[in-house]
């Protein structure tokens, strides 16, 4: 069974693809790690983030195996992936590693922003998360200051609004929800109601399709 997704940053769609992936025993894959993988790289090797030459080879030489989500959640990083994931070239190279990964037999859960819509298009359940950006920024400030970072509410809500600015108006692959996703909102429910939502979509959709 294929499960993707999708959503903006902060929306909580990153831990409750853990969860099903956990509760369903799927392989996860969090697609934004790729991305972050790839700025990382360019920012270690001095070169610019707008350059697309330096992300297309950082892409070329990225490897799934040495994703650590500990330093690549780092702080910051996020706005960076963002830049590079808005290079065509950089999401070319990436497609045919995410639908590997989303494709083998035993299925997958993904999460991202476009994992519905250009990386799994027939995935067998589709949820798009979403949630108001100001509840986004309250969660990612607490997450940010439980870290030991100093930074304001205020200057989290900016970097989410230009982020969702940026992954919608995109050219290729924007955050929009696929026709067939259903959309959960998280905005007033805590991790373990949204899970459980989610959970229910997916059943309700493996059922559809007559899969135990």
């Amino acid at each position: 069974m294929i499960i993707t997704i999708d959503g903006p940053a902060a929306s909580g769609k990153g831990t409750i693809a853990r969860r099903l992936a956990e509760h369903l025993k799927l392989p996860h894959l969090d697609t934004g790690l790729l991305y972050r993988g790839v700025a990382r790289r360019v920012l270690d090797e001095g070169q610019s983030l707008d350059d697309v030459e330096a992300a297309a080879k950082a892409a070329r030489a990225l490897k799934t195996s040495e994703l650590d989500p500990k330093k690549l959640k780092a702080r910051g990083l996020g706005d960076a992936a963002s830049r590079v994931a808005a290079i065509p070239e950089v999401r070319a190279i990436l497609l045919g590693l995410q639908k590997d990964f989303a494709y083998q037999p035993c299925g997958a859960v993904l999460d991202g922003r476009d994992t519905g819509t250009v990386i799994a298009p027939d995935a067998d359940a589709k949820i798009f998360i979403q949630a108001s950006s100001e509840i986004r920024a309250k969660r990612r400030h607490h997450e940010l200051v439980a870290q030991g970072e100093r930074v304001t509410y205020e200057s989290v809500l900016d970097l989410i609004r230009s982020r969702d600015a940026r992954d919608s108006s995109r050219a290729v692959a924007p955050l929009i929800p696929a026709k067939d996703a259903v959309l959960l909102d998280t905005t007033d429910l805590d991790i373990e109601a949204a899970f459980r939502a989610a959970l229910s979509i997916v059943e309700a959709a493996r059922a559809g399709r007559g899969r135990g």
